[in-house]
């Protein structure tokens, strides 16, 4: 079904060899792309992205809007949005997925 099928990375610029067992796996998944890096250009973006500074994230103290307890979130709250704690906002999404 799938045959290998020869691939430029776009970060160096090499060929590199998109396999048919590749292919099988990125269909399994309903992946529609083709890999756009090779795998030494795949490994050193990840690091890059791993050790960036939003690779670690900034946690901030709220007061849950449903049940009043502290919430910890990793973004600023603001004003004009709701923050929930863990347990209200697993709630919410409940609620949210079973009325769509």
């Amino acid at each position: 079904m799938f045959q290998d099928r020869s691939l430029t990375c776009r970060d160096c610029g090499e060929s590199f060899l998109f396999s048919s067992g590749e292919q099988a796996f990125f269909a399994s998944k309903g992946l529609t792309n083709d890999p756009q890096r090779c795998s030494t250009c795949r490994a050193a973006a990840k690091r890059a992205r791993s050790a960036s500074p939003s690779g670690s994230r900034e946690y901030h103290a709220a007061v849950c809007n449903s049940c009043g307890g502290q919430a910890v979130v990793p973004f600023q709250p603001r004003n004009d949005r709701p923050v929930y704690c863990s347990t209200c906002f697993d709630k919410v999404r409940a609620e949210a997925t079973a009325s769509a």
